[in-house]
């Protein structure tokens, strides 16, 4: 079955983003599965910004190497992807700003006559591929409406000459798909997590803006008022936690969004959310550190911050998504987890997935969990702390009539009131941890870890978050199984190890340079065989891993 693979670059400012999304839009409306890898520096204007569009007739996750379409706004476009290119390629140039051999259209002259600005010259590539590739008007035409709300009109003229200036190119004609499957939505990560966070009742976020969770921001900012969400964007990340631990004392369920730089500044108020009992979900978007690193560019090294950030021992959730479907669900059960037990979770994925664009079944997430957290009953005396033999105590907020409702980030007694007294401190840390038991309790039947591929093969990656998703394609092809833990806190070891059952070789596939879940699975004594590392900020081709895997496994 045919697949596509298109790519688009030029200067970072000039709407290669939204020029991407378009074409991926396009692709999907004629049938195909797609996915969008966007790859940026950190520059405002200048640097060399690029999407590679996927589209394929089946489900998909990940990008090739090659391409079949490269459309090059700038010169540079067409040096950095040269090995991109093989003797099949199509290329679409800006030919006011390349000369080149292959399809050159004078998008600047043409934005000019129209009295459009420069940017509009995206739309003019873009409809320079649909007339080589066999595209029909009308699918390009329905698809700049909904995507471009102002300018359309230059736009579409821009468009119109574009698409009338280019003979198709028999070779590379792209057909439409027969409609035998529904046309999924395309969504990036952090719009998945927005959607997942408000189906669990999300009545706050609360963010400093930090790629990759940004977009989460801006999304869950344009989410109409009838749905009586609050976001706020404080003045840093101190702020953002500790504002975020007011909306939840006052009992509005609330989540923040942060990257690792951010998180670090959230650590105390982290911890205070363990000690004082107040539940959040932090979404934590990785990307490569130490310090800054590439800020904006992605990577799995944050596992063990997470599992260990704040101080003092507490419960706290962590959950690694690796697909829409995943983090649409575990955004959900995350608030509801935190609410229920009164911990903090953490939502652990990254730029691949937060910004990358996928398909999305809504039909294949599993029923969310219904868990109501404990209300106070308002027939006993209220204390916020009460023991119990969950460890989990009745919630009552302010200005709830006969409650005194005193939350304390010192050592305290069942009512918050501060004490040092030795027998009460001890039984307060008892009764914090003992909330890990129903915890474990109740992941135990959600679906914790995944099971795909072959699933019976002997050979096994053993993969988390969005890599999993890349070896779900490898594995298909070579005939592996791919186990994938997605629950990270409480480690599901005894799922893990059920699923390892009958392997003979497991390779772990991780984006860190340290091999941070084969450690941590060897706390359990889980000891894979081998590991395929990356770890330069770029998320791993569809061709790379699985050479790399080839290698591994002979």
């Amino acid at each position: 079955m045919p697949e596509y693979s298109i790519l688009i670059g030029g200067k970072a400012g000039e709407g290669l983003n939204k020029a991407g999304i378009i074409l991926a839009r396009i692709m999907n409306g004629l049938g195909y599965r797609v996915f969008m890898y966007y790859d940026y520096p950190s520059l405002i204007r200048g640097g060399h910004n690029f999407s590679i569009i996927r589209a394929a007739p089946r489900r998909i996750y990940s990008h090739r190497t090659g391409v079949d379409f490269l459309l090059a706004m700038n010169r540079e476009t067409l040096d950095l992807h040269a090995h991109r290119r093989s003797a099949g390629t199509v290329a679409i140039f800006n030919s006011d700003a390349v000369k080149a051999e292959g399809i050159g259209l004078p998008l600047s002259q043409i934005a000019k006559e129209e009295g459009a600005p420069e940017i509009a010259r995206n739309t003019g590539i873009i409809a320079g591929f649909c007339g080589a590739s066999g595209i029909p008007w009308d699918v390009l035409e329905s698809t700049l409406r909904k995507e471009i709300p102002r300018g359309l009109e230059s736009n579409l003229a821009i468009a119109r000459r574009a698409f009338s200036a280019v003979e198709p190119v028999p070779a590379a004609r792209i057909a439409t798909l027969p409609r035998t499957e529904k046309i999924l939505p395309f969504l990036t990560g952090n719009e998945a997590a927005g959607l997942g966070l408000l189906a669990g009742g999300l009545q706050a976020y609360v963010a400093y803006p930090m790629t990759p969770t940004s977009n989460l921001l801006h999304f869950l900012a344009g989410v109409p008022a009838d749905l009586g969400l609050t976001v706020v964007h404080p003045e840093n990340e101190i702020g953002v936690m500790l504002m975020a631990l007011g909306f939840a004392y006052a009992g509005k369920k609330v989540a923040v969004g942060t990257s690792g730089g951010g998180f670090c500044l959230m650590t105390e108020g982290f911890s205070l959310s363990g000690m004082s009992e107040i539940p959040v979900v932090v979404m934590l978007g990785q990307r490569p550190g130490p310090s800054t690193g590439l800020p904006t560019y992605s990577c799995q090294t944050e596992l063990h911050f997470a599992a260990n950030a704040g101080q003092g021992e507490f419960v706290r959730f962590i959950v690694a998504p690796g697909d829409l479907e995943e983090t649409y669900f575990w955004a959900s059960a995350a608030l509801s987890l935190s609410w229920k037990f009164q911990i903090p979770s953490i939502v652990l994925y990254d730029k691949n997935l937060a910004e990358h664009g996928y398909n999305f079944d809504i039909d294949s997430v599993p029923p969310l969990p219904d868990m109501p957290a404990m209300a106070w009953d308002r027939n006993t005396p209220y204390r916020r702390y009460a023991l119990t033999e969950s460890g989990v105590s009745p919630l009552a907020f302010p200005s709830a009539k006969g409650a005194v409702v005193k939350v304390n980030g010192y050592a305290h007694d069942e009512s918050g009131i501060t004490t040092e007294e030795a027998g009460m401190v001890t039984r307060m840390q008892e009764k914090i941890l003992r909330k890990g038991e129903g915890l474990a309790e109740d992941l135990r039947g959600m679906p914790t870890v995944t099971v795909s591929g072959s699933k019976g093969a002997g050979d096994t990656l053993l993969s988390w978050g969005s890599t999993a998703g890349v070896c779900r394609e490898v594995g298909e092809a070579l005939g592996l199984r791919v186990v994938q833990p997605v629950v990270l806190n409480p480690i599901p070891a005894g799922k893990v190890r059920e699923a390892l059952e009958g392997s003979r070789r497991v390779v772990t596939v991780e984006q860190n340079a340290t091999g941070q879940l084969e450690k941590l699975l060897a706390l359990h004594s889980i000891r894979p065989d081998g590991r395929i590392l990356k770890y330069d900020g770029r998320p791993f081709a569809l061709d790379e891993l699985e050479a790399r895997v080839r290698e591994a496994l002979a």
